[in-house]
């Protein structure tokens, strides 16, 4: 199959797969990261085919969206390319992809698995929650669980096992120190770190402003 054919069925796929999802993680979510995808790869020597493939199959089916459910992404986006004719390697490298790019699938044991083509999506999605949009999905997210917008009496835990990241139930204000905030220092390309250096002190200046709101400073 032609490589554009199969992408342009890939965005209708996925278009399709997420028409009712949260707004934080609707298909505008996995447009930006594949945009991003191709802002990256301009700088690095990568398979395009298998980043945007990645790029638009890595959050087909967000576990936080299935109980927890991890193996439901990898297999949707499995079964869809080989209906496309998608050759083995490109499947399974894009397979590995999904499994590994989550911020929380490394918190207890950092992936064995290496790609430069997963370095390049992992940051595009990774920036889409820094910066302004960033700050906009989290609160999205938030009302979306009905959270706290910030309680000053409950903590950030920053020393989360994967298990206790997922069921957290923390006010929206917490998550930008439990992971936005450190998002900046896993950042894999050269490109992406100087996105995101960016990004992140857009979140700091937000912070501070919040904070003095929240005291009714002027």
């Amino acid at each position: 199959m032609d490589n554009n054919i199969l992408i342009e069925n890939t965005k209708q796929f996925v278009k399709d797969t997420l028409k009712d999802a949260e707004g934080g993680h609707d298909w505008f979510h996995t447009l930006r990261v594949f945009n991003n995808s191709l802002l990256i790869s301009k700088y690095e020597d990568v398979d395009l085919l298998v980043v945007k493939l990645g790029a638009l199959l890595h959050d087909i089916a967000d576990s936080k969206f299935y109980d927890g459910d991890a193996s439901i992404g990898p297999k949707l986006a499995g079964e869809f390319l080989l209906k496309q004719n998608v050759d083995s390697a490109t499947i399974n490298h894009v397979i590995k992809i999904i499994e590994n790019i989550s911020y929380s699938s490394n918190i207890d044991n950092p992936t064995p698995f290496k790609s430069l083509e997963l370095d390049v999506v992992q940051d595009a999605d990774r920036l889409d929650a820094l910066g302004a949009i960033g700050i906009a999905r989290t609160f999205n997210y938030g009302g979306f669980k009905n959270r706290a917008l910030y309680n000053p009496e409950i903590k950030p835990n920053l020393n989360m096992s994967q298990a206790e990241y997922k069921s957290s139930s923390a006010p929206t204000i917490n998550h930008f120190y439990e992971k936005l905030l450190l998002l900046k220092d896993t950042m894999n390309t050269k490109t992406g770190k100087k996105i995101a250096e960016k990004r992140h002190d857009y979140m700091v200046a937000f912070l501070k402003q919040f904070y003095a709101e929240w005291e009714g400073e002027k």
